[in-house]
């Protein structure tokens, strides 16, 4: 193997777990997968990977060195799609990541209309409430929901979402309405933690906090809506994620004056060398769409289509 097979072998043995999974990957032997690891950690002077008979497993050096492989064999890969005309036509496997509840009901959408007009393309798509490292997990377009730090991937903001208070008509009707977050104490609510643990007070513009009494606690966007239309009490959430509650009636926004700024919505995709065509289309596809949702542009959350 020239020495760029051996960067590819590392990465899939790395990736794949094992030695034999990632020969199957490469479609060559075992035996030339071990050679080739061998010499590169020859090369190196460093042990790259931890083995025993169960498993294979990378050392902190390996690590390090896995993560400035990804991106030259990442460049290459663009460079000999842009030589094969891949750069000119959308073609190939697209990865597509999300947030779970924002991927269902807006990006699904998106992309069966993507796949109809995209016949070359296949789309995958990873819907989940965590951050996604695109270079590191394969993606390649992530939407973000957040304030973006600097990082070398290219944003486009397609809207922003309002952050929301609500409550059913029945709680208030019988708990009354608050109108400063000072009121939230005598309040029950809905709370979410990414890990089911107790969630931090809720903030408001001007560096107002509200501290409700949490008579539940879910790390399930869905499970707290349904609990705050039962009656249960307040809940916080993303405009999008009580739309169709609220356009229905059966929740209403508190506290609306009180509201931090929206949270803007980016499409994210790796910067640097131009991007191929798959994802040049697929931004412009979906920035159009995305755009023009009524909730990403703090419409669309009562009766009527108004705010």
């Amino acid at each position: 193997m020239d020495h760029l097979d051996t960067l590819r072998c590392f990465v899939a043995v790395a990736d794949a777990g094992g030695f034999a999974a990632a020969s199957r990957r490469l479609e060559c032997s075992a035996a030339a997968v071990t050679r080739a690891i061998a010499a590169l950690e020859a090369r190196l002077g460093v042990l790259l990977f931890q083995r025993s008979t169960r498993l294979v497993r990378l050392t902190e050096a390996g690590e390090r060195f896995l993560g400035d492989c990804r991106p030259i064999l990442s460049d290459l890969h663009e460079a000999e799609q842009a030589a094969s005309g891949a750069q000119a036509e959308a073609q190939g496997l697209l990865s597509i990541t999300a947030p779970q509840m924002f991927g269902i009901q807006h990006v699904a959408p998106i992309v069966q209309g993507f796949v109809q007009a995209q016949p070359r393309v296949q789309v995958r798509t990873l819907f989940v409430n965590r951050l996604v490292h695109l270079l590191d997990e394969g993606m390649d377009v992530a939407i973000r929901i957040a304030h973006l730090p600097d990082s070398g991937l290219t944003a486009l903001q397609v809207g922003a979402l309002r952050r929301l208070v609500v409550a059913s008509p029945a709680y208030l009707a019988q708990h009354g309405e608050p109108q400063h977050p000072d009121d939230l104490s005598a309040h029950r609510a809905i709370g979410f933690s990414f890990d089911a643990r107790a969630p931090t007070p809720w903030k408001f513009k001007d560096g107002a906090t509200g501290q409700p009494q949490f008579a539940w606690i879910s790390n399930s966007n869905e499970v707290d809506i349904a609990a705050a239309e039962a009656g249960l009490g307040l809940t916080r959430c993303l405009a999008y994620q009580a739309a169709a509650s609220l356009r229905a009636g059966r929740l209403r926004i508190v506290l609306a004056d009180h509201e931090l700024p929206p949270v803007p919505v980016h499409i994210v995709y790796p910067a640097g060398r131009r991007a191929p065509a798959k994802v040049r289309a697929f931004v412009e596809w979906a920035s159009v769409r995305l755009a023009a949702e009524p909730v990403l542009r703090g419409r669309g959350l009562v009766r009527g289509g108004g705010r």
